[in-house]
C-alpha cells in the first residue's frame, strides 16, 4: 500500500510541486491544507502516514502546527520545508520532533530521500 501523506504550504505553487514528485513516486497526496490550523485538523481527520510541513505560513505558522499535530499524536512523521536561511527555525523545529527539513527550492531527489528516510 503507497504511503499517505499531507502537503502544507499556504503557497498552491508549492503544494503543487510537492505533490508532482511525490505521485510521480508512488506516494498517494490524501490532503493539503494552506496553514498550520488547517494542517492540524487535516492531520486528524486524514491520519496520514507523513506531513509535510511549510514553516513559515499565516495563521498559524508550521512549528505550531507541528507542536499540536504532535501533542495530539507523538508518533506522527513530519518533514519541515523552509526557505534558504532559517536555520534557527529549522533547528527550533527538530526540537518540536520533526523527523527531517527540506529546502526550497526543492529538488526532487532531496524530497524522496527525506521521506524514505523518515518513513523508515
Amino acid at each position: 500500500m503507497s504511503k499517505r501523506i499531507l502537503i502544507v504550504d499556504d503557497a498552491a505553487f508549492m503544494r503543487m510541486m510537492i505533490k508532482d514528485i511525490l505521485t510521480k513516486n508512488g506516494y498517494e497526496v490524501v490532503g493539503e491544507a494552506a496553514d498550520g490550523a488547517q494542517a492540524v485538523e487535516k492531520y486528524n481527520d486524514l491520519k496520514p502516514d507523513l506531513v509535510t510541513m511549510d514553516i513559515t505560513m499565516p495563521e498559524m505558522d508550521g512549528i505550531a502546527a507541528l507542536k499540536a499535530i504532535k501533542g495530539n499524536d507523538p508518533g506522527a512523521v513530519v518533514i519541515m520545508c523552509s526557505a534558504m536561511g532559517q536555520q534557527a527555525m529549522v533547528i527550533d523545529a527538530i526540537q518540536a520532533g520533526a523527523k527531517d527539513f527540506i529546502v526550497k527550492p526543492f529538488q526532487a531527489d532531496r524530497v524522496i530521500e527525506a521521506i524514505q528516510k523518515a518513513l523508515g
